[in-house]
């Protein structure tokens, strides 16, 4: 008997698996010895399981929003909760001082950046329960317009406070993976997981989905309950995300335009693995890159920003050319 071929698809992710499991180990272990493992280990643990939560969080939203918006440039940055976030921040300390944002941290925090977030999103997604098939893009500009919105606020007020203060919400700025309550981690998982699984049973409708609306509809997927759905899920997704760890605008164009030349099926059961493990490729090879080899003389969502930033000037100039 013949034995099976492992398909293209399936040999892709075995490699990342392998290529990410090394870099794990690496970043784990190296340069640990008996007098230091009981400090560093659990540190680089909690880091570890970060950017695995980080990396499902950016991968499904912006693999499963580029299927709903039929576009390959947008990401769920468009929408603004990266800039709602830094606004929120931002507000906090311009209202309440570095003293009273020192006590509002930890849980309330962010219980409160994800709940504002996520009730923002809804709001905004609601228009996808009637009117015609243009709100799609009304949402999109909606969320830029807002987005805008919530930006210019916040530098017009940071440039109003005190540089302690400024230094403060500057440290919000920046996605950091050093400064994590544990607390808030497996609280984050916890939420994480519960999305996976639940968001796991729409990845037929997803592939679907991919055929525009009139296709989805003439196979029977409810469209605007399953947009709406999925696209509360990427919200609260880039809510915890976000509040977890800080804002990574670009790393979601960079997995999901790598992801779709790697593999070019349409089936998001290997799309959003392939996109899960070349976020947790990226974050684990841009904190070793930052730690071991820059000592910390930066922040990882610099180095992931400009790569990332990068790239997509790219990706307009191609799309422009074509």
């Amino acid at each position: 008997m013949r034995p099976k071929r492992i398909s293209k698809e399936k040999k892709c992710i075995l490699i990342l698996v392998l290529i990410v499991a090394i870099l794990c180990f690496l970043f784990l272990f190296l340069g640990l010895t008996t007098k230091n493992i009981n400090y560093f280990f659990p540190r680089r643990l909690r880091k570890v399981l970060a950017v695995f939560l980080a990396s499902y969080c950016v991968g499904y939203s912006a693999v499963s929003f580029q299927t709903i918006t039929n576009n390959k440039i947008l990401t769920p940055s468009i929408i603004g909760l990266d800039s709602l976030y830094l606004f929120l921040q931002t507000l906090i300390v311009f209202f309440f001082g570095q003293a009273g944002a020192s006590k509002l941290t930890g849980l309330p925090n962010y219980l409160l950046s994800i709940g504002l977030m996520v009730l923002c999103s809804f709001f905004l997604f609601l228009g996808m329960l009637k009117g015609n098939s243009k709100n799609l893009y009304f949402m999109v500009l909606a969320g830029t317009i807002f987005g805008g919105l919530f930006s210019g606020l916040a530098s017009f007020m940071q440039a109003l406070m005190d540089p302690n203060e400024f230094s403060h919400v500057q440290g919000k700025m920046f996605a950091s993976f050093n400064q994590m309550n544990t607390d808030l981690l497996f609280i984050s998982i916890a939420i994480v997981v519960v999305i996976a699984i639940v968001a796991r049973r729409d990845f037929s409708k997803l592939n679907a989905l991919g055929l525009g609306q009139a296709g989805a509809i003439s196979l029977g997927v409810p469209y605007r309950r399953t947009v709406f759905r999925t696209l509360m899920y990427i919200a609260i997704l880039t809510a915890v995300s976000t509040a977890l760890v800080g804002p990574i605008t670009f790393l979601g164009i960079l997995v999901v335009s790598i992801a779709r030349n790697l593999v070019s099926t349409y089936r998001h059961e290997i799309r959003v693995p392939v996109a899960v493990l070349l976020g947790a490729l990226a974050l684990l090879g841009g904190l070793f890159f930052v730690e071991r080899i820059l000592h910390h003389s930066t922040q990882i969502s610099v180095v992931i920003n400009f790569i990332g930033g990068c790239y997509f000037i790219y990706l307009m100039l191609k799309e422009g050319k074509s």
